[in-house]
């Protein structure tokens, strides 16, 4: 049975670094362990977001599309999502100044946090990565050639993670957003914002959750060394 305490995740970030971007979970699969969350789909086609029980892809072009139940994750980290506790956000002039508010309301850094926060942004900074075709490259080489969209005075959801420090390796450690427009026609990874209000829902998760690919890429695969820093510049 799984609570709102409950964080699943689908597979890992290293393994995801190494270039296994198809998983054999489908998203019928995914929506048993949460109705909320980010990620990606099978071939790194894009981002992926979950928003009130809906799964949404953004592809390399920008476009959104809602995700069948029959399409399958590479990466994925979902909850279901109840918000117990509740502010307003303050005008915030960027990604930095939203995660300080944040770190100044939200608790421990040693429990996952699942962030949710709607509202309206002169700046939304966004990436998505176009599908990816095998011999697949690393992540860090695919990222060179991701699409940056940037977008003004738009209204929608931010909503993601703040995992903390110890989970490398596993997860990224510190925010992980993606965000969705109220229209659901734009969306990406975020990398950069500013906030001109809003409204914002937190909850820790003290359960945490792995669903590994039984699959004989991840089993072969060498997950022994964490390249910190390359996650960073991906990440940021």
């Amino acid at each position: 049975m799984h609570t709102s305490e409950t964080l699943s995740q689908f597979s890992t970030i290293d393994a995801l670094m190494k270039g296994i971007y198809d998983g054999p979970a489908t998203f019928a699969e995914v929506k048993k362990h949460g109705d909320f969350g980010i990620g990606t789909v099978n071939h790194l086609d894009g981002e992926m977001l979950g928003l009130d029980g809906v799964f949404y892809q953004i592809t390399g072009d920008g476009k959104v599309h809602i995700i069948p139940d029959s399409m399958k994750t590479s990466f994925a980290t979902v909850s279901f999502f109840k918000g117990k506790h509740r502010a307003r956000a303050p005008r915030l002039t960027s990604f930095t100044a939203l995660q300080k508010w944040l770190d100044s309301h939200l608790g421990s850094r040693n429990f996952f946090w699942s962030i949710r926060l709607h509202g309206t942004f002169p700046l939304m900074k966004v990436r998505s990565i176009s599908r990816q075709h095998p011999p697949y490259r690393p992540l860090a080489e695919v990222a060179k050639s991701e699409e940056i969209f940037e977008y003004r005075d738009v209204t929608g959801t931010l909503l993601g993670f703040r995992s903390p420090p110890y989970i490398k390796g596993i997860n990224f450690p510190g925010y992980h957003l993606h965000f969705l427009n109220d229209d659901k026609t734009l969306g990406g990874h975020v990398l950069g914002l500013s906030v001109r209000e809003g409204e914002v829902a937190w909850e820790d998760h003290t359960t945490f959750q792995m669903c590994l690919p039984d699959d004989p890429k991840f089993r072969k695969a060498d997950l022994s060394d964490h390249d910190e820093e390359a996650l960073r510049k991906i990440e940021q």
